[in-house]
């Protein structure tokens, strides 16, 4: 009889356990996964290779709230002329031509109760990869943080940032 309980026991706590890494397995999966985007847009090569600033194409993010994905135009500025035999940049051509807006998957979004402003942070001091990893490293936008109120708060400890809630949560 003592045997059958242990191994019910037993059977009850690796299955519990079982569920529990196969929804973690899932989960990290999804995170780390970078979405597939209407053009194979690489980080890598314009940060990592040709060192662009953030700044040059999410001209914005020194001044709002929200970085922006940047105008279609800004692409064309260079694409015009660079590299327009490439699959990509053909595509990129056609949104432009068509005068149509790229439909590109959002990577990082905060839920509608939290004000958060790249400006602010911006001005603080903290470069884009506190939050959104080595870009230049990213040969496609990946999530490797969470945005979680943990991070947030973790990271506002360690600089000695408000913490008060109005200051996320308007």
């Amino acid at each position: 009889m003592k045997s059958r309980i242990f191994n019910g026991i037993v059977f009850l706590y690796f299955g519990f356990f079982a569920v529990i890494t196969l929804g973690f397995a899932v989960y990290w999966h999804d995170f780390k996964k970078a979405p597939e985007q209407p053009i194979d847009f690489s980080h890598e090569l314009h940060v990592g290779q040709l060192k662009f600033a953030c700044t040059l194409c999410h001209q914005t993010v020194e001044r709002a709230i929200s970085a922006s994905v940047p105008p279609l135009s800004k692409c064309m500025e260079c694409h015009k002329a660079v590299a327009t035999d490439k699959e990509e940049v053909k595509k990129l051509t056609q949104y432009w031509e068509n005068q149509e807006p790229i439909p590109w998957e959002k990577v990082y979004s905060v839920p509608e109760h939290v004000y958060f402003s790249h400006k602010r942070h911006i001005k603080a001091g903290l470069d884009c990869s506190n939050c959104h990893g080595e870009l230049a490293a990213q040969a496609r936008v990946r999530k490797v943080t969470t945005l979680k109120m943990g991070f947030c708060i973790d990271c506002h400890k360690a600089r000695d940032a408000s913490r008060d809630c109005y200051t996320c949560h308007k």
